[in-house]
């Protein structure tokens, strides 16, 4: 994994905050951020060299053409630094993707935005790439900041905490609420009925995530999928075999040296079950 190489689409907030995060982690050989505004993208990666010596790590960050993807081990499409979003100029992730399949081939690519969920299932259904190989990173930022707030509540540190966050975020999120737990034991167990319904009503306001818990939600994927795969399972957004919905649904998932492998399907309530089912995004 040392010598993995990672590609960033996209200078902006987020892609910077990642390409950061990644290079402090030194879990991967070299980070090259792409973006349209090239001299933004020299001057955050020249920024983050600089602040190697300061924190202790090796990975190299460079400014690259889009020819950068090719021999990339994960391919990461991130946001644009010249063009903020709610600005009226249309999403610039289906051109990018367009652009960049015939030179992939097969790597991962791994979408960080909070509003991937779309743009996944639309590069399954009108590009034909294939479900395992496109997924979005943010559903993983979510499940961080539900543990966050379970901890506060119980006292206890955010490790102790494990959770799945299914259906459609943001508009359908099914929380497995009946199969997670704190330290082992089922969190309705260790938490009172007060504190579960005060996290319960925050999790409308968990989304978006913000670029640095995105980011450090997307670095743990992009890692995993470099070395090879991992053991834990990660929440991301991937596209269903049918590929018919307009938003690719948040699954719990194992990853990879070619992106997903299995799905992992928790045990859930009867109303949940109900509640994914009914979670499931219109037809487009």
């Amino acid at each position: 994994m040392a010598m993995a190489r990672v590609a960033i689409l996209g200078a902006g907030e987020l892609g910077g905050a990642l390409a950061h995060k990644l290079a402090a982690r030194d879990q991967v050989g070299s980070v090259c951020l792409i973006d349209a505004a090239r001299g933004t993208a020299a001057g955050k990666a020249l920024d983050i060299r600089q602040a190697g010596p300061v924190e202790r790590f090796e990975t190299k960050v460079t400014a690259a053409a889009v020819d950068a993807v090719v021999g990339a081990a994960v391919v990461v499409l991130a946001d644009p630094a010249a063009a903020p979003k709610g600005d009226g100029r249309p999403d610039p992730g289906p051109a990018l993707l367009e652009r960049i399949r015939g030179l992939t081939g097969d790597t991962p690519v791994v979408c960080a935005d909070a509003d991937a969920g779309p743009l996944v299932a639309w590069s399954v259904r009108e590009l034909g790439m294939r479900r395992t190989r496109i997924f979005g990173s943010a559903p993983g930022a979510l499940v961080a900041g539900l543990r966050a707030l379970i901890a506060l509540e119980a006292d206890i540190s955010p490790a102790e905490v494990v959770l799945q966050v299914l259906g459609t975020p943001p508009a359908y999120p099914v929380v497995a609420w009946s199969c997670a737990s704190i330290g082992g034991c089922p969190l309705e167990d260790r938490l009172p009925p007060p504190a579960l319904a005060r996290v319960r009503r925050r999790v409308d306001r968990l989304w978006p995530p913000g670029p640095h818990a995105l980011a450090s939600a997307a670095a743990r994927v992009v890692e995993a999928v470099a070395a090879g795969g991992s053991r834990r399972a990660f929440t991301c957004f991937v596209a269903g075999e049918s590929c018919r919905t307009a938003s690719a649904p948040s699954v719990a998932v194992t990853l990879h040296a070619g992106g997903v492998g299995d799905v992992v399907t928790p045990r859930l309530s009867p109303s949940e079950r109900v509640q994914l089912d009914n979670a499931r995004g219109p037809d487009p």
